[in-house]
C-alpha cells in the first residue's frame, strides 16, 4: 500500500530536526554552555538513528531522504563538532583550525563512501553486520570526548591543545579507515537474555540520569574497546563461509569446534598432499630380485641368514 504525503514527510522532518540539533550545539558552545552543546549532539545522534528506521517501517524511503540524511549528518556530526572543538580550545591558533578542517573533511568523505558502498551488490552477506570505519554519530561523540572529560573531571592532559589535536586526527582517521565496526542494526537478542537485558537498560538509564557525563565517557570507552573484537569477528567470518547464514548459536558451535581442534593439535586432512605423495611413491622403482635371491641366497652364492630373510627366530621354551 503506497504511503501518503504526510507519512513520507515524517522521516525527512526527523532528519531536519537532527540537523537543527547539531547546529544548535555550535550556538550553545558560543555561549559557553558546553554541557547542553554535548546534549544537542547526542540528541542529533538519537534522531539520526530513528529517521531511517521510521522510513523503512512506514515504507516511506526515497532518494531525496537518503541525500538529505547524508547532508544532515555532514553538518550535525562533521561541521558542528569541529567548530565546537575549535571554540572550546580557544581557537586562535591556525593549527587547531586545520585540525577542525581535517575532521570535517574526513566526515564528509566517510559519508560519501558509505553511500557508495550501499550500491555494491557483490559484497559477502556477512558484511551487512559491520560498518566500514567508525560511523558518523560515534565519530562525533568520540571527537568531543576531551570536552566531556573536562566537564566531568576538570582540567587535565586531555585539555592540552596538542592532545586535542592528536585525538581529533586519530578519530578522523578511524572514520575513513577500513576498520570494521559492529552494526547494532543486525544484532539479535536471544529470548533467554531479554529479562536481564531489560534490567540492564534500567541500570543504564539510572546511570545516565544521575551521572550523564561519566556515562557518556564509559560508553565511548566501551565503543573503543569493542573495535578489536569487531576486527576479529570480521576476519573469522571471512574465513568461515559456512557461518555466514546460520544463527548465532550455530556460529558459537563452529567456533568452539575450531578452538577444540587447535587445542588438541588436530590438523585438517592433507587431501592433495597425500595423493601427491602416494603418486610419487608409486613411481619409485624397487630393485629387482635376482633368481638366486628368491632361493634364499645372495648374489655371491652365500646363504642368507634368518635376519636377512626377515624371519624371526623361534623362541626356546
Amino acid at each position: 500500500m503506497p504511503s501518503g504525503p504526510g507519512v513520507r514527510l515524517l522521516p525527512n522532518a526527523i532528519t531536519v530536526l537532527a540537523m537543527c540539533a547539531g547546529l544548535s550545539g555550535v550556538q550553545f558552545a558560543l555561549t559557553n554552555n558546553y554541557a547542553v552543546a554535548i546534549g544537542a549532539i547526542g540528541a542529533a545522534a538519537i534522531l539520526d538513528s530513528l529517521d531511517g528506521r521510521i522510513a523503512r517501517l512506514l515504507d516511506a524511503t526515497s532518494k531525496m531522504g537518503a541525500e538529505l540524511d547524508s547532508l544532515a549528518d555532514a553538518i550535525s556530526f562533521g561541521v558542528s563538532p569541529a567548530l565546537m572543538l575549535y571554540i572550546w580550545a580557544h581557537g586562535s591558533d591556525n593549527g587547531l583550525w586545520i585540525v577542525s578542517l581535517i575532521f570535517a573533511a574526513c566526515m564528509v568523505l566517510r559519508l560519501a563512501r558509505f553511500n557508495t558502498l550501499l550500491e555494491d551488490t557483490e559484497k559477502p552477506p556477512f558484511t551487512k553486520e559491520f560498518f566500514v570505519g567508525v560511523p558518523a554519530p560515534p565519530g562525533a561523540l568520540l571527537a568531543l570526548l576531551p570536552i566531556v572529560l573536562w566537564l566531568a573531571a576538570g582540567n587535565g592532559f586531555w585539555t592540552s591543545p596538542i592532545t586535542v589535536a592528536i585525538w581529533t586526527v586519530i578519530v578522523a582517521a578511524l572514520m575513513i579507515s577500513r576498520v570494521p565496526t559492529l552494526s547494532l542494526k543486525t544484532i539479535k537478542v536471544p529470548p533467554r537474555i531479554v529479562a536481564p537485558l531489560l534490567v540492564g537498560v534500567v541500570l543504564v538509564a539510572a546511570t545516565v540520569l544521575l551521572y550523564p557525563l561519566w556515562a557518556l565517557v564509559a560508553a565511548m570507552l566501551i565503543y573503543l574497546a569493542h573495535i578489536p573484537y569487531s576486527v576479529y569477528r570480521y576476519y573469522w567470518l571471512a574465513r568461515h563461509p559456512e557461518a555466514w547464514s546460520v544463527p548465532s548459536r550455530e556460529r558459537r558451535a563452529i567456533r568452539r569446534a575450531g578452538s577444540a581442534a587447535r587445542r588438541f593439535g588436530l590438523r585438517p586432512p592433507l587431501r592433495r598432499r597425500v595423493a601427491g605423495a602416494a603418486s610419487r611413491i608409486s613411481q619409485v622403482r624397487l630393485p629387482r630380485r635376482s633368481e638366486s635371491s628368491t632361493n634364499g641366497t645372495n648374489g655371491d652364492g652365500r646363504r642368507r641368514g634368518w635376519r636377512q630373510l626377515g624371519l624371526r627366530r623361534q623362541e626356546r621354551r
